[in-house]
């Protein structure tokens, strides 16, 4: 072990599941990047592990259990005296913010956002009464304090930046923007993938722990399929993704060619055999790993353009983006159809990894920017004064409550 290396402390919402969701998939970049860097890791969580959590023994990652409103936690703290925490997900900072500020208080803190939380409610919300968006949620106020207590927060979406920095006021210097980091797609790479006359039928895919990726599957067999159907007949329409309930098996129907697949092993190779990825997306935010994965193995899509947000910048899309539902439908059989309009929508996608989300553009500027910070955090914080207001005051509310929440679970 590197004596000499930092030690980051991550604290995981959960422990990641890559094959599951693409917060798993993240999460796991994130780590590979920090260990590339010869930091030293420490990824601790209060959840319950699963059969599909990641294997962090395969890589020099050191696990830690840990446990919610539990001094023991402070321990552990202590003990470790990380230069950087790592937060997954606002929730999080909520819980072990203060405890890390109390007992690291030079530990540069840094929020891995994951989507904006209150842009994905304010979306459903919309959505399900039929109302203008509303930004200004609770959630919303939980969220943006968050961000604010920290000293960085890391954000995959450009649209989502524009949203703290122009609706909420958030200073530019508390957010980063860092995409997905992919492997660029070369020539190699293309040779391999799977030929248009080899695929066949249309796939979705997504975590159904995920309202929106649930929503999507009622779209797709209420309003799509149906007229889809009837257009190519021959084809089907397979639906896969992690933790589906009762409610979503029994929308499988053979006959219809309707077919709920369950979790797929590996989602790019479940992905690179079929023809079109359909994904009519009515809500939600941050970016879709699905999207990158189908890139990533050739695989054309039809979606929405909250499905496509913040995805492309001024690139063509891999396929299409439509709203209207029937527009959505022509399109998908254009692009089932017709070989040529395929092909460049594959090649689309290649441009878009390749110049958008290659790991070359964004992992070393990133790395110095945490070392930046990290020489310069007095400086940083003072900056932030209204950071410094709500660590006080947050700090001193949110620590009570758990204290009182400690006190109570030793009765």
């Amino acid at each position: 072990m590197n004596t000499s290396a930092k030690k980051l402390l991550i604290i995981g919402l959960v422990w990641p599941e890559p094959t599951s969701s693409a917060a798993g998939t993240r999460m796991i970049q994130l780590v590979d990047l920090f260990l590339s860097k010869d930091y030293q890791i420490t990824f601790a969580s209060a959840a319950s592990k699963s059969e599909f959590s990641y294997d962090f023994s395969k890589i020099s990652i050191v696990e830690q259990q840990i446990k919610l409103n539990d001094e023991s936690f402070n321990v552990f703290l202590k003990e470790l005296n990380p230069e950087m925490v790592l937060f997954d997900r606002f929730m999080v900072e909520e819980q072990y913010g203060w405890r890390v500020q109390q007992e690291c208080p030079n530990a540069l803190r840094v929020l891995d956002t994951e989507d904006l939380h209150c842009l994905r409610s304010a979306r459903q919300q919309s959505d399900k009464k039929k109302q203008v968006l509303d930004l200004f949620s609770d959630t919303a106020k939980r969220e943006i304090a968050s961000i604010l207590r920290c000293d960085l927060s890391i954000m995959i979406s450009e649209v989502e930046i524009d949203i703290l920095k122009n609706q909420f006021k958030i200073d530019p210097s508390l957010i980063y923007y860092l995409p997905f980091l992919e492997e660029e797609i070369d020539q190699q790479v293309i040779e391999k993938w799977i030929p248009f006359e080899n695929r066949t039928d249309f796939v979705f895919i997504g975590n159904f722990l995920h309202e929106p990726n649930w929503n999507t599957v009622q779209v797709l067999k209420t309003k799509i399929w149906p007229s889809l159907r009837k257009k190519i007949p021959n084809a089907s329409m397979n639906i896969y993704g992690s933790y589906a309930s009762q409610k979503i098996l029994q929308l499988d129907n053979k006959s219809e060619r309707f077919l709920i697949k369950g979790r797929a092993i590996d989602a790019k190779e479940t992905i690179s055999k079929h023809k079109i990825l359909l994904a009519p997306i009515q809500f939600g935010a941050g970016v879709k790993g699905k999207f990158i994965d189908a890139m990533c193995v050739g695989t054309p899509s039809v979606t929405t353009s909250v499905g496509a947000e913040a995805m492309r910048g001024n690139l063509d899309w891999n396929g299409s983006i439509e709203d209207d539902l029937e527009l959505f439908i022509d399109e998908a059989v254009k692009l089932y159809q017709d070989q040529n309009a395929w092909r460049i929508a594959q090649q689309n996608g290649v441009q878009i990894i390749n110049q958008r989300y290659s790991a070359k553009y964004f992992a070393d500027p990133f790395i110095e920017e945490i070392e930046r910070l990290s020489l310069d955090l007095i400086a940083h914080r003072q900056n932030n004064f209204f950071g410094q207001i709500l660590n006080h005051h947050t700090a001193q509310s949110t620590k009570y409550m758990s204290l009182w929440i400690e006190e109570k679970n030793k009765r």
